[in-house]
Formats: structure tokens, C-alpha cells, sequence
């Protein structure tokens, strides 16, 4: 059990996923876990459970070792500078904001203290997020900032500059992929299931297919090429798909996410 102190700094949606991850993995004990937020109402839930609940950040700030930072991007640095008095070195910020630089936080915070920008996404709800990390310093194979990222998913260690691609690629991607399973579910429903049925086959699918690219390390196409047969109805659906622009469309919404950060 890690004696570490956390604290998440507007717990929104996602700091409400990693909340969750953190509860359900028994890494962290739930008392060593402060959440705040202006309105706790949709946190009530979590004090039967051992979380301390507050609005006060300053609180959160002086009680944790790690802080995660949930804040919208245009309200991090404000709070961090208000928070300034009371991070003294021995604490450590994980910013969760896009297209907030280290160097910005250092500007406010001045030098000294250990400032990660992480980002999650929302799986971390069931332990299944991925996690792309980078920090103001070497990270180790033992880092305790990866060790919590780790207790809710897998983490990768990636260079700052790649952080907004990241966003794009593992925490917008999340909406993508539930877009194209939704696409899946009602064609499924077209040609014959019903909502319920079509779901629970897509979605297991869906599962499954990610499960052999990363159990046997291969190629999307490696695993296509296995359920295509000359004239067969996968090569069919697959080409209609291809000439209405199924993956120039993915490949632009991806571009198009990422300019806009």
C-alpha cells in the first residue's frame, strides 16, 4: 500500500475516472485520497468510501504529496499561482491540461519542484487508460508518478512535444473509437439485432480485436489479411467502406483534433 498523499485538483470527468481507477485498483489507501471541486454535490458519493471531500484547494494542496491537476487549461495557472505559497519542493504537479507547457507551470511556480504533464483518459474509470507521461526530469522505472498512472492502465513515457499528438491519440481517440463502435451497433440493427444483441456483439468484437494486435504484437493488416478471402463479403464491405473515405475521414478528424490544440 503506498503511503503517498494525493490529491486531485478539480475533479471533473476525468479526475473522476482516475478517482475511480485509484479506489477499485486498493493501490492507494482511499484516506490518503483528497478530491476537490467548486461544486462537490457529484462527489458526495465518494466520502462513504473514505475520500475527503472539499472546495478548498489550498486544503487539498497542503495535505498531498502529488497533486493531479484537473483544471480546464485556462484556469491551471491562476489556481497554481494562488497555490504557490503552499507547494513547497517536496510535492510533486501532474498537470492533466493540454497545451499547458512545463516551462509555464515552472514560470509560476518558479524552479525546484518535480512538474509532470500526464495525460489519461477516461478508462482509467475500469483500470484501462492509457497514459502518456513526460516530466521536468529523468522519469525511472520506479517513478511514483507512473506507479499511480500504472494502477489504473499502462503508462508511456513519451517526449513533451509529442504530449498534444497524445491527447489527440489516447484521450480524444477514446470518443472516436465509441463513434465507430456506435456506427457498428446500428448497422447491426439494420440487418437484423436488436440494439441490446448488436451491442453485446460489437462491442465484444471490438474487444477482441484490440486483445490480438496486443497479445500477438502484429499489424492491423497482418490480421485483416486472416478474414479476407478472395470475393468474400469482408473484402467487399471493407472496399465500399474504403471508397466513402472510412480511413481518409478517421486520419482527417485525427489531423483536424490536433490543429486544433
Amino acid at each position: 500500500m503506498k503511503v503517498n498523499k494525493i490529491a486531485i485538483i478539480g475533479c471533473g470527468n476525468l479526475g473522476t475516472s482516475i478517482l475511480n481507477g485509484l479506489i477499485s485498483s486498493e493501490y492507494y489507501s482511499n484516506k490518503s485520497i483528497t478530491v476537490t471541486r467548486r461544486n462537490v454535490i457529484s462527489l458526495e458519493k465518494y466520502k462513504n468510501e473514505g475520500i475527503h471531500i472539499t472546495t478548498d484547494n489550498t486544503e487539498a494542496a497542503q495535505q498531498a504529496d502529488i497533486l493531479l491537476i484537473g483544471l480546464k487549461p485556462f484556469r491551471i495557472l491562476e489556481v497554481l499561482a494562488e497555490l504557490k505559497p503552499h507547494l513547497t519542493k517536496d510535492k510533486t504537479i501532474v498537470s492533466l491540461a493540454t497545451g499547458i507547457t512545463i516551462s509555464q507551470i515552472e514560470e509560476v511556480l518558479g524552479a525546484g519542484i518535480s512538474v509532470y504533464r500526464a495525460m489519461p483518459n477516461t478508462a482509467a474509470d475500469i483500470k484501462e487508460s492509457l497514459t502518456c507521461i513526460c516530466a521536468n526530469h529523468a522519469i525511472s522505472e520506479t517513478d511514483e508518478v507512473t506507479e499511480i498512472f500504472n494502477s489504473v492502465g499502462k503508462s508511456i513515457v513519451i517526449e513533451e512535444g509529442l504530449m498534444e499528438a497524445a491527447t489527440v491519440l489516447g484521450a480524444c481517440g477514446i470518443a472516436y473509437v465509441l463513434r465507430f463502435i456506435r456506427g457498428m451497433i446500428q448497422g447491426g440493427i439494420e440487418i437484423g439485432f436488436s440494439a441490446k444483441v448488436a451491442t453485446d456483439i460489437v462491442t465484444q468484437t471490438v474487444k477482441g480485436a484490440s486483445e490480438l494486435l496486443i497479445q500477438n504484437e502484429t499489424h492491423p493488416e497482418a490480421e485483416i489479411d486472416k478474414v479476407t478471402t478472395p470475393r468474400g463479403c469482408t473484402i467487399a464491405g471493407l472496399n465500399e467502406m474504403e471508397h466513402h473515405g472510412f480511413s481518409s475521414a478517421l486520419i482527417k478528424g485525427i489531423v483536424t483534433s490536433y490543429e486544433k490544440i
